[in-house]
């Protein structure tokens, strides 16, 4: 019995009937062409294997990193569901970065017009002040306001007073307004130092300390010739009286951390030599006594020395303001 045979992966063997090998013999005694009738033969398919996945599916190619990659190495995902993830993220992203500029763009609109507002404040403000504080102390005779050692002068030298006051106030506030950042979503605060705090607490205890005193030698008799209350209030009253809103209203802008808590002791400290030299022409028409006009003058020598440090601190501030931003911008520039 003959085979025929091929390799497996491509057909199957082939046998031949037993009946048939006589006359195979005889043909090879006659050496006849004779064409041998075979079975039809069966192919075996073997299974393919195929890489070429689809796209949802990994890939099975290994991705090797040469130094011409840098880089851009898998600078794609090779899934599908991943790269539709990633692209709509950064489809989100640049919405959002848009609809964050076009808020912005919006919200400078009015910052920018609001800032036009400020430039009439940079004249009012002063000018409030000067029509307060000045006008009625340099140009409205003493008679006007003062009648004698009486409760009626007493009042109407402290309207004068509270007159200054509501225009310290409005330049305070005005002040404080000009102050703030030109965006007005930052915060525009600025605490002062404790030595600060501390010397001016000092200085306003001192200046309110030394006419205490004075009012309490004075009724004890151990100041001669005596004073009485009446005329003692008509030259102090309203220094005290003011002296007192001063620490009130500096406490409160330390307590804010407003900007201006730089500027406030200096308007006041400004009227108060003014004051002062009110109760002086005011201690020549009540006759009041010698150590009274002393008292008087020592403290306009002493408000004028606090007034002369506070203007160098005002100096010492801004010099520390100009380092800081030089620092600051050295650093950014390193960074």
């Amino acid at each position: 019995m003959a085979s025929l045979a091929r390799s497996p992966s491509a057909m199957s063997i082939t046998r031949i009937p037993q009946g048939h090998s006589k006359s195979l013999q005889l043909l090879k005694a006659s050496k006849v062409p004779y064409v041998l009738p075979l079975r039809r033969i069966h192919i075996r398919r073997s299974p393919v294997c195929c890489t070429k996945f689809p796209q949802w599916e990994p890939s099975p190619v290994t991705y090797a990193l040469t130094e011409k990659a840098g880089d851009k190495f898998l600078d794609k995902s090779s899934e599908l569901f991943e790269t539709l993830r990633s692209e709509s993220s950064d489809s989100k992203d640049e919405a959002s970065i848009t609809k964050a500029e076009d808020r912005t763009d919006t919200t400078n609109q009015p910052v920018a017009q609001l800032q036009f507002l400020k430039w009439p404040l940079w004249l009012l403000g002063p000018s409030v002040l000067l029509g307060t504080g000045m006008v009625p102390t340099l140009w409205l005779p003493i008679s006007t306001i003062f009648i004698g050692p009486n409760v009626v002068s007493l009042l109407s030298l402290i309207g004068l007073d509270c007159i200054f006051n509501l225009g310290c106030t409005l330049f305070l506030l005005m002040a404080d307004y000009c102050a703030k950042s030109k965006n007005l979503g930052q915060a525009s605060k600025s605490k002062p130092p404790v030595s600060y705090q501390f010397w001016n607490l000092v200085a306003t205890l001192t200046g309110l300390a030394i006419p205490l005193m004075m009012l309490f030698g004075s009724q004890k008799g151990y100041l001669q010739p005596q004073l009485p209350f009446i005329p003692y209030a008509v030259l102090l009253g309203p220094y005290i009286l003011l002296l007192s809103v001063q620490m009130l209203t500096e406490m409160l802008t330390w307590h804010w951390e407003s900007p201006i808590w730089l500027v406030t002791p200096v308007v006041y400290e400004a009227y108060r030599v003014l004051q002062l030299m009110r109760g002086l022409k005011l201690g020549v028409e009540l006759s009041a006594p010698a150590w009274m006009m002393h008292t008087i003058r020592g403290l306009v020598c002493w408000w004028v020395l606090i007034l002369g440090v506070q203007l160098m601190r005002v100096a010492w501030f801004a010099g520390f303001t100009a380092r800081a931003q030089r620092q600051q911008s050295s650093a950014s520039a390193d960074a």
